[in-house]
């Protein structure tokens, strides 16, 4: 579904991304792990098409993103690191917006709004809105419009990202229900995402991939810690984005 093959990103003289190949199959969870400023919202943003490649391969369910970029695009549910909102519509008046902005119309774009509102729990808030809500369920209004078109790829930049633990909970154990039947590629630099949410993940360190396995192998790299696996392939600084 997500295949990403000697992915390069250069800023001038800077590397941000440097030879990333992964996959993403169906099914399938993939926590693309760093210290802050290893590459991960960057290779994010490129795998989405809102970043252009320095060098490299993305197809996303068998479309080039570099080549069919639009096309590759539909098949994306992307929730970027800061997700935008409009505070003075409610959630149902923003779902619906979104639903329009991706060509839904009608009855197709009242049951999408209405299926993404139960897929992630946001009944009770329909109506509100949402300079109303709180962290949680504003996080819960920007995966919502990611699921509108129904993807099979879904693409989460920091998707608990300053959430309380019972938000986070609720977050990882949605994004593992909606992994059940989609590919989904998640960044983030809270390691205990991975054994909560992830079947698989990688490690990324000054944008290169530096471990990878489930989250069971993982921990056994680590001498049966990920906290330990992690510092010892990590560097304290990262410069990348």
């Amino acid at each position: 579904m997500i295949e990403v093959k000697g992915l390069r990103k250069q800023f001038g003289q800077k590397v941000a991304v440097d030879n990333l190949s992964f996959s993403v199959q169906k099914g399938e969870v993939l926590g693309f792990l760093g210290p802050n400023g290893a590459g991960k919202s960057t290779t994010m943003r490129m795998v989405t098409g809102f970043l252009p490649v320095t060098a490299g391969e993305i197809e996303i369910c068998g479309i080039s993103m570099i080549g069919s970029p639009t096309e590759a695009k539909r098949k994306i549910g992307y929730l970027p690191e800061s997700a935008p909102l409009y505070n003075d519509m409610t959630v149902q008046g923003f779902l619906k917006f979104c639903a329009s902005m991706q060509g839904l119309k009608g009855t197709a774009r009242a049951t999408a709004v209405d299926e993404a509102i139960e897929t992630c729990f946001l009944e009770s808030v329909a109506s509100q809105s949402i300079d109303t809500l709180s962290k949680g369920y504003r996080h819960r209004t920007c995966l919502a419009q990611s699921l509108l078109h129904n993807p099979e790829v879904l693409v989460l930049d920091e998707p608990t990202d300053g959430l309380d633990p019972n938000q986070k909970f609720e977050v990882r154990k949605l994004i593992k229900r909606l992994g059940k039947d989609r590919a989904i590629l998640f960044s983030t630099h809270i390691l205990e995402e991975v054994s909560a949410a992830c079947t698989r993940a990688v490690i990324v360190d000054q944008g290169s991939i530096v471990a990878d396995g489930t989250p069971d192998e993982l921990e056994k790299q680590g001498g049966g810690s990920l906290s330990e696996l992690f510092r010892k392939v990590t560097s304290q600084e990262s410069p990348a984005g």
